[in-house]
């Protein structure tokens, strides 16, 4: 078999012979979409990985076959790219110099249901993981908008907040995520554990420094949710409604989401049950709250559109309302619009009305605020999602640029390399490990801009850099 990617030139007949017993797909079609992600969602992404794909897939059942895996790959040198359920938005799950792409998905066991926690395989999909958790009583705290496809490795490796981070802070967090184990990429492959404070050298490192096997996470009792729509005649209203939501000690919240009036307009689903015209509070409250939520949304003049538990929602064929928030809500938008992006903003506590006056009145008609309420370091804050109106890059810069000089900044959504996106800088500590656990640079070492320069380091000596 010749090469898919155009980017090696291995034998990967005798590659994939090499392989078994581990199932392989080396159908082109079926190897090129294994090769994507959203990263679609970014025009800049789009042009820049559209063309890039892998050259096999292996689907490893077992942590021995996905270490046999490994190990193949190292002996050939042959890069590597990790996949869960292709959710990610900047192109994580995308091999730049194509390469064996290892779909984790068929390593989806739960190992262990405590009273307070969950031992999984990062192939795990997440819907099925919260359904095996509910019938203990228990939840994940933090999940994706996209849990029905996402696998755990997938979000852990790859995602920061989440469904559930109003009230359970981020994943990085202490807590959240209690073990992390890994394998190394090298011809005998080492498992590696990450406890305490060492979780977070890989979580949200895209599966550059190592393979993720198996996670244990923390679980919180669930609740009998009702997803509620709350609308209101402008947008600084219903943000201020969601401050106090996000804010209050008394109701427990799942999620608070606000939405632009405009956003609405792609809502199909929502279409003669939500009115238009009006700006949208999503969030998940729990039923014996409902009265204390009904009465803080009357005192904000909002209007409860939409309620709903469970059972109502698969009855009337409806989404869940999450799938109204988080990046979904530029999903819901880019199937009737494909002009349309995002971006990825943070508004730092003290999160208040008036600084969303303020950034409102600096942007044009082509940006759609939509924010995530959170908490991060113990203090409420916001991300905005905003929905943009595509016309060029420059825009899209300029449109940061005025967050910016607002005190808002942004995380470069439209980036595939992790230090030009949220990081901003590199993480050497992340690099160090990667050092430790892809001594040859094998797994998406693109992904880095800075790999390349401290490749030849010893592990010591990159993590010395952090910090300088």
């Amino acid at each position: 078999m010749t090469s898919i990617s155009g980017k090696t030139t291995l034998d990967w007949t005798g590659f994939a012979a090499e392989l078994a017993p581990v199932e392989v797909i080396d159908e082109p079609v079926l190897v090129k979409k294994r090769s994507r992600d959203f990263f679609w969602y970014s025009p800049i992404l789009d042009r820049r990985l559209k063309a890039c794909f892998g050259d096999l897939v292996a689907r490893p059942k077992t942590r021995a076959e996905l270490s046999h895996c490994l190990s193949v790959a190292a002996r050939h040198r042959a890069p590597i790219t990790l996949r869960g359920g292709g959710t990610g938005n900047y192109g994580q799950s995308v091999p730049m110099e194509g390469g064996l792409i290892i779909d984790t998905t068929a390593m989806g066991k739960i190992v262990e249901i405590g009273p307070d926690f969950v031992r999984v395989e990062a192939g795990c999909n997440i819907l099925a993981l919260n359904n095996a958790l509910m019938a203990h009583g228990r939840e994940l705290p933090i999940f994706p908008s996209t849990q029905d496809i996402a696998t755990i490795g997938g979000f852990i490796s790859g995602g920061s907040a989440g469904i559930g981070t109003v009230s359970h802070g981020m994943l990085r967090d202490a807590g959240n995520v209690m073990e992390i184990r890994a394998l190394s990429a090298e011809e005998a492959p080492r498992e590696v554990v990450f406890t305490g404070d060492q979780i977070n050298m890989i979580h949200h490192a895209w599966g550059i420094n190592g393979v993720i096997t198996e996670l244990t996470l923390r679980t919180v009792p669930t609740e009998d949710w009702i997803g509620c729509i709350v609308t209101f005649d402008s947008y600084p209203a219903c943000h201020g409604a969601a401050i106090d939501l996000a804010q209050s000690e008394t109701i427990r919240r799942k999620l608070c989401s606000t939405l632009d009036a405009q956003i609405g307009t792609y809502f199909d689903k929502l279409r003669g049950l939500v009115p238009e015209g009006r700006a949208m509070l999503v969030t998940l409250i729990p039923r014996a709250q409902m009265a204390e939520f009904r009465a803080l949304m009357a005192a904000h003049h909002g209007t409860i559109a939409l309620a709903m538990d469970e059972a109502e929602r698969l009855a009337r064929k409806l989404p869940h309302v999450f799938e109204f928030s988080y990046n979904h809500t530029t999903l819901q938008a880019l199937k009737t619009d494909r002009k349309v992006t995002y971006l990825q903003i943070l508004f730092p506590a003290p999160v208040n009305v008036a600084k969303v006056i303020e950034v409102q009145a600096a942007l044009g008609d082509d940006v759609f605020m939509h924010h995530e309420f959170a908490r991060m370091g113990g203090q409420v804050v916001s991300f905005d999602l905003p929905l943009v109106k595509y016309t060029t890059d420059a825009r899209l810069y300029e449109i940061m640029d005025i967050y910016a000089a607002h005190g808002c900044p942004a995380s470069d959504p439209h980036s595939c390399i992790i230090e030009e996106g949220g990081m901003k800088k590199a993480d050497y500590r992340h690099l160090a490990w990667k050092k430790r656990m892809d001594p040859m640079g094998l797994l998406n070492s693109p992904k880095s801009r800075e790999w390349a320069r401290v490749r030849g380091m010893t592990a010591e000596e990159i993590e010395a850099l952090h910090g300088g």
